[in-house]
């Protein structure tokens, strides 16, 4: 049996990799006015950056969990927060929008190593089934603690000095993921089941034909559209409105402090009731949200309520989407599997960072891109809870309770 020791130093590196790397990544968009500015660049340019950071990362968390499923959590994660560290070293030397585009895809690798997939299969497998769905929203939770310090620093740093110091304080973050995914990584000493396990690609087979799996991935789409249109495109809007750009950032930073209660209960709930019903449900709350926000005048009262709404709705649809694919799969290629639903999120971030981008440049406003994604966020939640359940272990799996970890 794995002492509780080890579990919480997997919980706690797990949590702080995905913390600081997260926050980060939810923290770019502070740069978009100084970056364009500086550097004579469209609004285009920096967001297709963000869009090429997001459909790299999708594409490449397959990849990634197949490489952690076969040889280990530890020696991918730790390769990704080299190349976290690589990326901002690209972006904080760029001279355009190619070299932009780069830096973008070096941190799209380096997400699919140390963000929310791997982050969360390395939890999973720390834990006893009974036990999964509470403790992945505590993770997550305690991961939004990065969002909600490094949104509002780098703001002021943004707010007094060029844009390169904000990317030094990214380029320590960065080293600072390297204990922490040592830490996380010691869930590759957790012995896993192998018994009644089904190979690889019977499993990936299975998954294709899934209902519920399918279901989810294709809802996921419009999760990660919503997120990343308002991390790339808040601080630009509020700017535009005529608002203190230090607002964007505490916008950003209410969002991950009340993200770590948001997540926390999604997970609590997810023990308790149906987690294709209360994905369904936050998809929905979000579109509902945005509709509202967006047809009152921003202030700074507005921004901060809509943050604290939205904080709420953020990130607690990772425990519920890990919890899933647990539910019914297991823990033994839980990496693989959440990558292979998380092309669909990532697909969705690349049109939501650029094309908020396009729109804005063409049109001078975001109403038609908040329309869009009120549209498609609303009819994603009600297919996710008519037709993402019910769940349960795929042909062939060992049930939750006999995959699962050993505490």
């Amino acid at each position: 049996m794995y002492n509780n020791r080890s579990t919480t130093m997997i919980l706690i590196g797990a949590a702080a990799m995905m913390s600081i790397g997260m926050g980060m990544r939810q923290s770019l968009g502070l740069f978009l006015p100084a970056m364009t500015g500086t550097l004579a660049l469209k609004a285009a340019d920096f967001t297709f950056a963000v869009a090429v950071q997001n459909i790299v990362w999708g594409l490449a968390q397959t990849p990634v969990g197949i490489a952690a499923d076969r040889w280990g959590l530890r020696p991918v994660m730790i390769l990704g927060a080299i190349v976290y560290l690589l990326g901002i070293i690209v972006m904080a030397t760029v001279a355009g929008a190619t070299a932009l585009a780069v830096s973008g895809a070096l941190i799209g690798v380096a997400l699919a190593c140390t963000a929310s997939s791997l982050a969360m299969s390395a939890s999973a497998r720390a834990v006893a089934a009974e036990r999964r769905s509470t403790m992945l929203g505590i993770v997550g939770a305690f991961s939004s603690v990065g969002t909600m310090i490094i949104a509002p620093t780098v703001q002021t740093i943004l707010a007094h000095y060029d844009f390169h110091a904000g990317l030094l304080l990214f380029m320590a973050l960065a080293l600072l993921m390297l204990p922490a995914a040592f830490c996380a990584g010691g869930a590759d000493a957790i012995p896993m089941p192998q018994r009644g396990t089904l190979p690889m690609r019977q499993v990936l087979a299975d998954a294709v034909r899934h209902r519920g799996f399918v279901v989810m991935s294709v809802a996921y789409f419009v999760c990660g559209l919503t997120l990343v249109f308002l991390t790339t495109h808040l601080p630009n809007y509020l700017v535009y409105c005529g608002q203190d750009p230090m607002l964007g950032a505490t916008a950003l930073s209410v969002i991950g402090g009340m993200n770590c209660l948001g997540s926390w209960l999604a997970g609590f709930l997810g023990n308790r009731y149906p987690k294709h019903i209360l994905l369904g449900l936050i998809y929905i709350l979000r579109a509902i949200t945005l509709t509202v926000f967006f047809l009152i005048p921003p202030s700074p009262t507005s921004v901060l309520a809509f943050a604290g709404v939205m904080g709420m709705l953020w990130l607690g649809v990772i425990p519920l989407v890990s919890g899933l694919v647990a539910d019914m799969f297991g823990t033994r290629y839980m990496a693989t599997l959440l990558g292979i639903s998380f092309v669909m999120h990532q697909v969705g971030s690349f049109i939501g960072a650029w094309g908020g981008g396009l729109i804005f440049d063409a049109l001078g406003s975001y109403d038609i891109a908040w329309r869009i994604g009120v549209t498609i966020g609303t009819g994603a939640g009600v297919a996710q809870i008519l037709f993402g359940g019910p769940i349960r272990p795929a042909r062939g799996v060992l049930r939750p309770a006999v995959a699962a970890g050993t505490l």
